[in-house]
């Protein structure tokens, strides 16, 4: 039977041929190769032109000293690496991290890592570098920031812009005065929601016989003396986000009626016989453990899990104290404006303020601030002007007291001398904690992953 030379199957070309370094520099982000040993291998057009250096310059350095400034990988560091993934489990991984340019700048990034196979089979990292934008390079609200570099804020900040690009529901969780405001700020600016209101719900000044009229509206004659009609705070969110904070601070029978609300997203303002709706996303915040209140019966369980689509947890400033000094910069910016005039700390006093344990957070750390710009006699902070705030007759028992070196496992930075220091204070986590300067939860977290 003859056949047309149209029918003959097209000639099977060899991947021996393909120029990888071709392929690389079609890739518009910044992008290396690097091996099980962390050198780079190869390094595409865009990285090459973004940051000002040949192919010579790189190959052959490790990825952690050009990229992090670090003589050790970063997860060593306590930080998420796309390399450890990678070459654990061959799965793709993205995380935020802060770069150095050329000229020793930071800059956030995210990192998308990939696994890259040669023809024999062996394993690559293939490392997609994506710029951020100032306005995701920070967790902003009004004209307060909340910066750092910590591993412990990166991690934080990679949550919130992943939960971010999804609509369910968010609950944060983090002690008293964390920035969970802030936080709430940030998941609504990275969503899609962005250009809609976001509409702040304080939880504590919202009782039940208050409920309706507030949180749904009401008709005008809905109640006695009521000459108008009020839109709600649910309906005023409609196709935004609306935040909840202190949800745990709601009555329980308030806590019906809004979860009745939230699961269909219909409902009448008070007086009112027409069937509303309204599409809004919920973040909701609270510095009490709401399983335990749920244990207890003081939360509803369906509320707990109509709000907990994804949980977020806040670290508090005591477990990233490197980001102290940025802080601290921040806050007496703001000082600055309000008070006319400009203050900066002195190494002292900057390192005075990084050994403290902040149980009252970055709000603790703005009233300290305040106090200590009212006590200096011109635009340098002293270690004299710094006074902690406490109930407390001892203030001083919150300073970290110095201790040996902590050494640090490569297993999400638990310290090797755990045993040893829970035996020294007889099992109390708490003082344990205190002693390392984190969190009770994370010594807990830590002894679960023995």
């Amino acid at each position: 039977m003859w056949r047309s030379p149209l029918d003959k199957p097209a000639p099977v070309h060899s991947l021996e041929a393909l120029d990888v370094q071709s392929a690389m520099d079609l890739q518009q982000h910044p992008m290396v190769v690097i091996d099980a040993e962390y050198r780079i291998v190869a390094a595409n057009r865009a990285y090459r032109e973004c940051y000002g250096v040949s192919e010579e310059d790189l190959v052959g350095r490790r990825c952690h000293q050009v990229s992090h400034h670090s003589d050790v990988p970063c997860h060593e560091n306590g930080e998420d690496c796309p390399h450890q993934t990678v070459f654990r489990n061959g799965e793709p991984h993205e995380v935020r991290h802060v770069h150095y340019d050329p000229v020793g700048n930071a800059e956030h990034v995210r990192i998308r890592g990939h696994v890259l196979r040669d023809l024999r089979g062996q394993r690559f990292l293939a490392e997609e570098i994506i710029h951020l934008p100032r306005e995701q390079s920070e967790i902003t609200c009004t004209d307060m920031r909340m910066v750092g570099r910590s591993p412990a804020f990166l991690r934080c900040l990679h949550h919130i812009e992943m939960a971010a690009r999804t609509d369910a529901s968010i609950l944060l969780w983090g002690e008293s005065g964390v920035g969970k405001e802030l936080a709430a700020s940030a998941l609504h600016q990275f969503s899609a929601r962005a250009d809609k209101p976001l509409i702040t719900v304080d939880c504590t000044t919202l009782p039940e016989h208050l409920f309706e009229s507030e949180f749904l509206g009401h008709e005008r004659g809905a109640y006695t003396g009521c000459i108008g009609r009020k839109i709600g705070l649910f309906e005023s969110a409609d196709g935004g986000t609306l935040f909840l904070d202190e949800v745990g601070e709601l009555p329980l029978p308030v806590q019906a009626k809004l979860l009745r609300v939230l699961e269909t997203g219909a409902f009448r303002r008070l007086g009112g016989a027409d069937l509303l709706h309204a599409n809004v996303r919920i973040i909701a915040a609270s510095n009490r453990n709401l399983r335990e209140m749920v244990a207890e019966r003081t939360f509803r369980e369906d509320l707990y899990y109509r709000l907990a689509a994804i949980n977020i947890d806040l670290p508090p400033l005591r477990e990233r104290r490197e980001d102290i000094p940025g802080i601290a910069c921040v806050l007496l910016e703001r000082i600055g404006r309000e008070w006319g005039g400009q203050w900066q700390l002195s190494t002292e006093a900057e390192r005075r303020l990084c050994a403290y344990n902040f149980p009252g957070n970055v709000r603790e750390l703005r009233n300290i601030l305040q106090k200590a710009v009212a006590l200096a006699d011109g635009p340098l902070i002293l270690p004299e002007h710094v006074h902690f705030l406490q109930s407390s007759h001892h203030p001083e028992e919150n300073i970290a007291a110095p201790t040996r070196p902590i050494s640090f496992s490569g297993r999400r930075g638990r310290p090797t001398n755990l045993p040893e220091l829970l035996s020294t204070f007889q099992g109390n986590r708490r003082q344990v904690a205190e002693h390392l300067g984190v969190s009770e939860r994370t010594v807990y977290r830590w002894l679960h992953q023995s």
